[in-house]
């Protein structure tokens, strides 16, 4: 199996897991600035501890105005139904919850056309049924949301120091980033020119040396190569010795 196909694998098993999953829950707080005649999100998120148990759950909102001590029913939500027992709100409030599951975790509803008379006090209460194999267990979770209403919304210092960090933060990078690309860019033309001018001197050097000693160097040449033919007969120069008719005159 080639090195392609080892890391495919891994790769499809942790697709495959994640295409299995369900999203998480997370429990956040809601925002408490509204501008008015503007809309508003009142967030309710109650997280399930036992994902595996089956469960039912309603959600129930409640409003104190500034200034009073008693909270009034102006929303609820069971049984995939919702109703708005309270004048005030008839028609300004929508459901931003749970959708198509009696198994709520996220109670969350929306206020359309916020007035100054919705400063105050929400309370958001989910009532969780969960169905265990033997038995039934209720539980009752409580949210509280103290609204404010103001004219414009206004930043506060941390989220523009954050925002500036940001930017920074990017721009910082980006700057590093060119930085390194110059500096290997540099760093690799420089090992090439010295790998060039090594070799160059490699070569002079050897050229020098062929030029320096010719007679270590044998050429031959078709001219050059001498046949048997081509040896001279040289002459017996040394005294033959004489015969016999001739030592008989001596």
């Amino acid at each position: 199996m080639s090195a392609v196909q080892l890391l495919l694998v891994p790769l499809a098993l942790w697709v495959l897991q994640a295409s299995l999953c369900h999203g998480a829950c997370v429990e956040v707080d809601s925002d408490t600035d509204a501008v008015v005649n503007e809309g508003f999100k009142l967030g309710c998120i109650s997280c399930k501890m036992r994902a595996e148990v089956p469960a039912e759950a309603t959600v129930e909102w409640s409003f104190m105005p500034k200034g009073e001590s008693e909270f009034t029913k102006i929303y609820s939500y069971e049984d995939l139904m919702s109703d708005t027992p309270d004048e005030r709100f008839y028609e300004r409030l929508d459901w931003k919850g749970s959708k198509k599951t009696k198994d709520l975790q996220d109670g969350s509803i929306y206020i359309l056309n916020v007035t100054w008379n919705d400063t105050g006090t929400y309370r958001c209460i989910f009532t969780r049924t969960l169905t265990f194999s033997s038995f039934k267990f209720h539980n009752d979770t409580t949210k509280i949301v103290h609204l404010n209403v103001v004219p414009r919304l206004t930043r506060g210092i941390a989220s523009i120091l954050s925002e500036v960090m940001m930017y920074v933060t990017i721009v910082g990078l980006q700057v590093w980033l060119v930085v390194e690309m110059i500096y290997c860019y540099r760093k690799i033309s420089a090992q090439g020119e010295e790998a060039l001018r090594e070799s160059a001197l490699k070569n002079g050097s050897k050229r020098q040396i062929a030029l320096d000693s010719p007679s270590t160097l044998l050429i031959f040449t078709p001219s050059s190569i001498m046949t048997p033919s081509h040896y001279p007969i040289q002459e017996d120069k040394q005294p033959r010795g004489l015969s016999r008719e001739q030592m008989d005159e001596k």
